[in-house]
C-alpha cells in the first residue's frame, strides 16, 4: 500500500528537518508532504532540504491538513498525520499503519495518554480534554477514545467519506467523531510523546491559544453531535 504522511507546520524551522528525516527513516511512507501554514521563518526550506515535498496553505490547522490531503499522490491508500514540532514519535508509524494495511481497521489513532510521556510534553488540561472528549463520544456513538492526538492514520477512501469541514483546531475531534458516527473500524494504540523540539506551541503555549483552541473544540463537538 502507498502511505502518504502529512505534516502541518507553522514556524517550526528548528524541529521540522529532523521530524521529516525520522519519518523517512521508518521506511514506511512513499511521500512526505509538509504543509507550510503561513510560516515567517525557514520552515519550508528546512523541510524541503530534509526530503519533504512542501506546499503552502492559509492559516488554520484544519486548512493545513486538508491542503495536505489534497496534495498527496493519486496512488495514496493510507494517510498519516503528525505534528511538525517534534513531539510525535515517528517510529510509531508502523504501529498506526499496519492494522490498516492488514485490513483489520480503517482508522488508527495514537494515544499519548496510554503511552510513555516525556515530563512536560502534555499539560493537565490536554490530558483531561482527551479523556472528557472520549467519554462524550462514547456516550453518543459507543466508541471510547482517551486522546485527541494529532498522530493518526486512516484509509484514504474512508477519510473521503467523512466530509471534513473544520478549518482550525477542531479538525482532530471532527475526524474522531465522524469516524465513530459512520461506523469505521477504529483502533487506539499507545504511542510515546516528547516535549516539542523547538518553536512555541500555538495551543498550550499561551493562555489565548488555549482558550481559542478550547472554544473551537467545544463548538466542533456541539455542531457535529447535534447537527450534521
Amino acid at each position: 500500500m502507498w502511505v502518504s504522511v502529512v505534516i502541518p507546520a507553522l514556524n517550526e524551522e528548528e524541529p521540522i528537518g529532523e521530524v521529516v528525516r525520522e519519518v523517512i527513516a521508518t521506511g514506511i511512507p512513499r511521500e512526505v508532504v509538509v504543509v507550510d501554514n503561513g510560516s515567517t521563518d525557514l520552515t519550508a526550506e528546512c523541510a524541503r532540504n530534509a526530503g519533504a515535498r512542501v506546499i503552502s496553505a492559509q492559516r488554520g490547522y484544519g486548512r493545513a491538513c486538508a491542503a495536505g490531503v489534497a496534495a498527496v499522490s493519486d496512488e495514496c491508500d493510507v494517510l498519516v498525520f503528525l505534528d511538525g514540532d517534534g513531539s510525535d514519535v515517528p517510529r510509531f508509524i508502523p504501529a498506526l499503519v499496519e492494522p490498516i494495511i492488514n485490513g483489520t481497521h480503517d482508522f488508527v489513532i495514537g494515544s499519548r495518554t496510554r503511552g510513555k510521556r516525556e515530563p512536560g510534553s502534555m499539560n493537565a488540561q490536554q490530558v483531561f480534554a482527551g479523556h472528557l472528549a472520549g467519554l462524550l463520544i462514547r456516550a453518543f456513538y459507543g466508541v471510547r477514545y482517551t486522546d485527541m492526538s494529532p498522530f493518526r492514520a486512516i484509509r484514504r477512501d474512508s477519510f473521503q467519506t467523512l466530509g471534513m469541514r473544520e478549518e482550525t483546531y477542531g479538525w482532530n475531534l471532527e475526524m474522531q467523531m465522524k469516524a465513530a458516527r459512520t461506523g469505521l473500524r477504529i483502533l487506539e494504540v499507545p504511542v510515546d510523546h516528547r516535549r516539542r523540539r523547538g518553536g512555541e506551541s500555538k495551543v498550550s503555549g499561551t493562555l489565548r491559544g488555549t482558550f481559542v483552541a478550547s472554544f473551537r473544540i467545544l463548538t466542533t463537538f456541539l455542531k457535529i453531535a447535534f447537527g450534521k
